[in-house]
């Protein structure tokens, strides 16, 4: 995977160092280690300087990055991939139920990873995976994963000061109100390694808003958004309220109406790492859980 960038440098960063530049970008610190060990991977108006070299408005700095490497562990297997958008930072895809983003030791061959290692074997180009919003395994919708580690640090850092936003829908047991949030924070369950739990003495912080869109048969189906991005955070807040979601075998395994937890990334918003542009994504209800709200059309 290679990458070639371009900055035109403004007033506003006149006298700023090249690397102070570059982390105002997005890049971290392991990145610019890692350009540096690349011959002429920065180039100041065309010619290599320090790291320390300070910038004037009108100068062009050119960034080179290349992977001659890929997930060399990730097994590369031929698997249903839906392609919501790509170019060259990026790449968004919808990813179905029963599918685990990393493969693991139970999913060696059958993960969103196997099959993204796949699409870009079959293109003959090196790929590294790289997800930045992950999913549990039976959760669907959206995910962003990127093309090279730079793409891969500026994402990474905008999700730590929740740059990107995320809207998932649910469809939960019983009338929910019309609208809440829920502020509890989350940890993990003792004598379990996978299992959370609102833990107000230990856990992390955890907030979730939610609305209403729909009820019908003893179901609410409701839109979320997150502030944070805890394992389980939806599943665990909306059990905490009474409203668990339904078909989730972990905090509420009732399979009556659907065979896996009734969750789906529905909507991302995000600054494109690269050009800087707003992007927005959207993905239509599964038919799973649209068969249980037919008459809305997300």
């Amino acid at each position: 995977m290679t990458r070639d960038l371009e900055y035109n440098i403004t007033a506003q960063d006149n006298g700023v160092t090249i690397s102070d530049y570059l982390k105002k970008q997005g890049f971290s610190h392991a990145v610019t280690v890692q350009l540096k060990k690349i011959p002429e991977s920065i180039l100041l108006n065309g010619k290599w300087e320090y790291m320390s070299t300070r910038l004037n408005d009108g100068d062009c700095l050119f960034i080179h990055f290349e992977e001659t490497e890929g997930s060399e562990n990730i097994v590369a297997t031929n698997l249903p991939l839906s392609i919501c958008y790509e170019d060259e930072d990026i790449l968004v895809v919808n990813k179905p139920a029963d599918m685990p983003i990393h493969p693991s030791m139970n999913n060696y061959d059958n993960t969103l990873a196997n099959a993204v290692c796949h699409y870009y074997q079959t293109q003959g180009i090196p790929y590294t995976f790289r997800c930045v919003n992950r999913l549990d395994r039976d959760t669907t919708g959206l995910t962003i994963l990127a093309k090279h580690l730079i793409s891969s640090a500026i994402l990474n850092s905008e999700v730590s000061v929740r740059g990107i936003s995320r809207e998932y829908l649910a469809i939960v047991k019983g009338f929910t109100e019309d609208e809440g949030t829920v502020n509890a924070p989350i940890g993990r369950k003792e004598g379990s390694t996978i299992e959370r739990q609102i833990d107000v003495l230990h856990g992390e912080t955890a907030i979730t808003h939610y609305k209403r869109l729909a009820y019908q048969d003893g179901l609410s189906l409701i839109s979320l958004k997150l502030e944070t991005g805890r394992t389980h955070q939806i599943r665990v807040h909306m059990k905490s309220i009474g409203h668990p979601l339904i078909g989730d075998f972990l905090y509420n395994p009732d399979f009556t109406k659907i065979n896996r937890q009734a969750l789906h990334s529905y909507r991302l918003r995000f600054t494109h790492p690269v050009t800087k542009k707003p992007l927005v994504f959207t993905a239509p209800l599964p038919e799973d859980m649209q068969a249980l709200f037919p008459e809305m059309i997300l």
